[in-house]
């Protein structure tokens, strides 16, 4: 692997060839004094208006969301990365994310919070002319107006751009007439302006307008009973020839497909911030109801079983807290990067998120499994209680299950990360191909089996992650030899593939950042997390080990395939752990606080 010469040029999906020093990375440890406080601000918000009232919310209170989100405007919440000339704070793009993150444990108030903040307000954010930027922005930023963002039709879930809208410009060429139907539309029953997405004519893309409730032709479908998520609005909103002055045209025509697809690689990203903090607040009230339930006289906490979950539990979240600010850090400086290049602030913003559109996809589908891992737990862990609409795991167990489902099915997104990688080094932007036939030549030579375990306290892991990305450079380059244009049918190959990949970048997220603290407290101070970072690599180690053989199965054959297995297990040995202690320790911190406190 390549060291990093300079790691504000690293580009998205280049984790799986480039080395990345523990120094160049942002981790939450970080945040300074004015970031502290906007989260303790997040958390009083919460404390003192969602959580009191999350029963009325779920009911749907007349006027109740709409009310929660004017007091979040008020606070600046809903417009922390808004530039100032709008009405925001104009705050970086990770600040954002620790505000997300914070909101992330407001049940159906994050989601409302989320669909605003983000795909409500940032397409004519970053899409949107200046008239338009001045009449909307302002009025989102401080909750006066509410967004939407109709994207999605009865026919048309993660095929988008095969939606059946149709808009026709009116004869006197003043405004486009839309028609048809959207669904599932977060915030469509209090919403002021939609994003909306339709095809002019017959052309091949979508494009974007922006609609105000009070246009005429619009008609708003009964609230949807759901799973979960209750308190959110979600409704059917249907258009019949509403009427859309041409003014409202977001972006050039048939632009709109981009724009969906650019804001939803935010989307992605936030919304791994969001579970990241529902996640620590399931395990803080598991925590506090497991020192709290006694059976068989003693409080369940003192269980081997119970700590087990618990530890597991707090592992998986700080790993994907991780992954995230990482990538939110190589985001901001990837938009940094081009600032100083000369684009456009506002462009530079949409081409450095796209750079880690990779990441985002990673994120989004990590992050989203660990919560329900963990609300799984939870509900476990209350017992019968966990079961009881009474307790708060019930909500939580339902509101988690739609994250694997929003901003793109956590299938999709598995699919879409392993082929952007491989549509890079098509286009020469990553070299794949260089460091995989390195890696088949290594195959035919001896193993290196030095031990190299005295140069530092990390030499170890990054060794594992070393082998990780030969792993899976070995497994996928052998996919697109056996394979090739056949590989984008090989659908579970590509999840195989994609399992690997989350695996590896989560991985290195967690050993950097714990190798960084280490770098900044020390190693005695750093022991749970220690704990942490070799329990997730064993695991992965095995997870990512599984991946290749299930997909090794399905290609390869003969001693083609005998000599890849071997290259497989080599790549994916680790030295024995005691990871039953590891548990223990890190159990037993979170016990003592009574919360999650990593």
């Amino acid at each position: 692997m390549n060291d990093v010469e300079n790691v504000k040029a690293i580009k998205g999906g280049e984790f799986l060839i480039r080395e990345t020093t523990a120094e160049s990375i942002f981790i939450p440890e970080e945040w300074n004094e004015e970031q502290l406080m906007i989260a303790e601000t997040c958390n009083n918000f919460l404390a003192q208006h969602v959580t009191p009232n999350l029963n009325r919310i779920d009911a749907q209170e007349e006027g109740l969301m709409s009310h929660l989100m004017d007091e979040a405007g008020a606070l600046g919440l809903l417009g922390i990365s808004v530039p100032e000339e709008y009405g925001g704070f104009g705050k970086d793009f990770k600040t954002s994310m620790l505000v997300t993150e914070k909101l992330g444990a407001g049940n159906s108030f994050s989601v409302a919070f989320s669909a605003h903040s983000g795909i409500g307000t940032l397409p004519i954010l970053y899409y949107g002319n200046d008239a338009q930027k001045q009449k909307y922005i302002p009025k989102l930023t401080s909750g006066e107006w509410k967004g939407a963002y109709c994207l999605t039709e009865p026919s048309s879930g993660s095929d988008a751009n095969s939606g059946k809208a149709r808009a026709k410009l009116t004869e006197d060429g003043k405004h486009y007439l839309i028609t048809g139907q959207k669904m599932w539309i977060t915030n469509a029953g209090f919403a002021d302006v939609f994003t909306v997405f339709a095809k002019i004519d017959n052309d091949e893309n979508l494009s974007a307008f922006i609609v105000e409730k009070d246009f005429e032709g619009i008609t708003l479908n009964t609230e949807e009973h759901k799973m979960g998520i209750k308190g959110s609005s979600t409704r059917q909103v249907f258009f019949n020839d509403c009427k859309v002055p041409v003014e409202n045209l977001l972006s050039e025509r048939q632009n709109g497909f981009k724009i969906a697809v650019n804001i939803l690689n935010i989307g992605r990203m936030k919304l791994g911030g969001g579970t990241v903090g529902a996640s620590k607040e399931v395990i803080s009230m598991a925590v506090k109801y497991a020192n709290e339930r006694e059976q068989f006289g003693r409080a369940i906490s003192k269980y081997g079983a119970i700590r087990h979950k618990l530890a597991q539990q707090a592992i998986l979240t700080y790993a994907a807290e991780s992954a995230v600010y990482r990538a939110s850090q190589n985001m901001e400086e990837a938009t940094d990067m081009l600032i100083e290049s000369g684009l456009d602030e506002i462009k530079a913003k949409l081409k450095g998120t796209e750079q880690f559109a990779i990441e985002a996809a990673i994120i989004k589908v990590h992050a989203s499994e660990v919560l329900d891992y963990v609300v799984d737990e939870g509900v476990q862990i209350y017992g019968g209680m966990g079961y009881s609409a009474e307790a708060p795991m019930e909500r939580a167990y339902r509101d988690s299950r739609i994250n694997r489902i929003f901003e793109g099915t956590n299938e999709i997104n598995r699919m879409l990360t392993v082929d952007m990688m491989l549509k890079r080094a098509m286009k020469g932007e990553l070299d794949l191909m260089g460091p995989a036939q390195k890696v088949a030549g290594e195959l035919m030579s001896i193993p290196d089996f030095s031990a190299g375990g005295d140069e530092g306290p990390f030499t170890k892991e990054k060794k594992y992650i070393a082998n990780f990305k030969k792993a899976i450079l070995m497994v996928a380059g052998a996919a697109v030899q056996k394979l090739m244009t056949q590989l984008a049918k090989e659908q579970e190959v590509l999840m195989n593939l994609a399992d690997m990949l989350i695996e590896l970048y989560v991985s290195e997220s967690l050993q950097l950042r714990v190798e960084k603290l280490v770098g900044l407290r020390g190693e005695e101070s750093c022991k749970e997390q220690l704990d942490m970072m070799r329990v997730y690599i064993n695991d992965a180690a095995e997870k990512i080990a599984r991946s290749g053989k299930e997909a090794l199965n399905s290609f390869a054959e003969g001693d083609e395939k005998r000599m890849m297995m071997m290259g497989l297990k080599r790549y994916t040995k680790t030295d024995d752990l005691n990871t039953t202690q590891a548990r223990r320790n890190i159990a037993a911190k979170l016990i003592a606080e009574n919360k999650y406190c990593f």
